[in-house]
């Protein structure tokens, strides 16, 4: 983990809209510093000197571009993980130059790759500078701030899974706190005593404990090594990213029942007004979306070939059917298979194609054993392209299309 911040003031822990009621004493509270140190620049003492220099010509601004832009996470596993997927729908980002921050992709030609830390994608979908964008729901939510003008296209990419939840001590005062409401209750927060709870999440980190009944809070902000804030009493709970929470019980800390914050994994977002308005972004968009959706439903699933002795194609199909494991989409796919027997063609057998859950594979294997199958074969599929993919007609309604 990255080295630990100095906590710092929050310049707005809870949003203007949601201020608290005036007894309340939720509030920001800096940790102590040594001193600080002004960085401004010193007035020049000498007169000003004007340039004769034609000044450079302004870059244009996003409302004149033509090319759409994508940004896509720059570092870490995230970015690794973003890579491969769009690798494995066939849409390899080609960076000539490890050290620039754009790239394309070879397949989209109007499509713009910029590498960004991901809050810097969702500030720049906000600010037009992008129109879309992969990037972690958590971070989405958080500086994204429930903006009307972000729309999450495909919620779940099926990498980047962890939650954001509330962690406190084991021991101590909170050995018997199991559940935020018990933590609520505590008769020890007052407003000489506030509970301290340290987050990279001012925004939702505040939300939640508002909405949640707290009153006596003051939240500090620190960009990593949260866990070590409890056990050096520098905070009494933390609000952090959670995957395994191998982290948290290596450091003596535990979740609690109700509070976690938000689920979160990779989403695909966009800018509603880059969908509406930027030529070629709602056509990318679909493309995009296409390809996903296509391809992460196909990687769940194996196709099972089978031969099978029957009478009939619908024989063999009425058995396959009183079978759950294996009914497949729609319904297998039987067709005959030619056996040459004593010189003559003759139909013994019929092939079988059904498309089965991975984790069903086992469980299908046996039930086709049960009924006659042989020969079984498994594929991994690339692709499965739906007639129309729900998530397209579902933003096609978000954006009244």
């Amino acid at each position: 983990m990255s080295a630990m911040l100095a906590a710092r003031l929050y310049s707005a822990a809870i949003p203007s809209h949601q201020s608290p009621s005036p007894r309340s004493s939720f509030r920001l509270r800096p940790m102590p510093t040594a001193g600080s140190r002004s960085l401004a620049p010193r007035a020049a003492a000498s007169a000003t000197v004007v340039s004769t220099k034609p000044a450079p010509a302004a870059a244009p601004s996003s409302a004149d571009r033509s090319v759409v832009r994508i940004g896509l996470p720059s570092k870490g596993r995230m970015a690794e993980q973003t890579l491969s997927l769009l690798k494995s729908c066939q849409l390899s980002v080609r960076q000539l130059n490890p050290r620039q921050y754009t790239a394309d992709i070879p397949l989209i030609p109007n499509l713009e790759v910029w590498f960004q830390r991901p809050k810097d994608i969702v500030r720049k979908l906000q600010s037009g500078d992008l129109d879309l964008g992969v990037v972690g729901f958590d971070t989405v939510s958080e500086y994204g701030q429930a903006n009307d003008d972000l729309v999450v296209v495909h919620d779940d990419l099926d990498f980047g899974q962890c939650r954001l939840s509330l962690a406190v001590p084991k021991g101590g005062a909170f050995e018997n706190i199991n559940s935020l409401e018990e933590l609520v209750r505590m008769p020890e927060w007052t407003e000489e005593r506030p509970l301290r709870v340290v987050t990279g999440f001012g925004y939702l980190g505040a939300k939640f404990l508002k909405d949640n009944g707290f009153k006596h809070v003051v939240l500090l902000s620190a960009d990593g090594a949260l866990e070590s804030f409890p056990p050096m009493g520098m905070a009494d709970a933390i609000v952090d990213l959670v995957s395994s929470g191998t982290t948290l019980r290596e450091n003596n800390l535990k979740e609690i029942e109700g509070g976690v914050v938000l689920e979160s994994q990779a989403t695909l977002v966009a800018s509603r007004r880059s969908l509406h308005k930027r030529e070629g972004v709602l056509e990318i968009t679909h493309e995009l979306l296409e390809r996903l959706e296509a391809h992460l439903r196909a990687s769940a699933e194996l196709m099972v070939t089978a031969n099978m002795r029957g009478n009939s194609a619908e024989d063999v199909a009425q058995r396959v059917h009183s079978l759950t494991s294996i009914c497949g989409l729609q319904g297998p796919t039987i067709s005959p298979v030619y056996c040459r027997r004593d010189g003559e063609v003759a139909v013994e057998y019929y092939a079988m194609n059904v498309v089965v859950p991975q984790k069903l594979l086992y469980k299908a294997i046996q039930q086709l054993r049960s009924i006659g199958g042989s020969g079984v074969l498994v594929t991994k599929l690339t692709y499965i392209f739906d007639e129309e993919t729900p998530r397209w007609r579902n933003l096609l309604t978000e954006l009244g299309l």
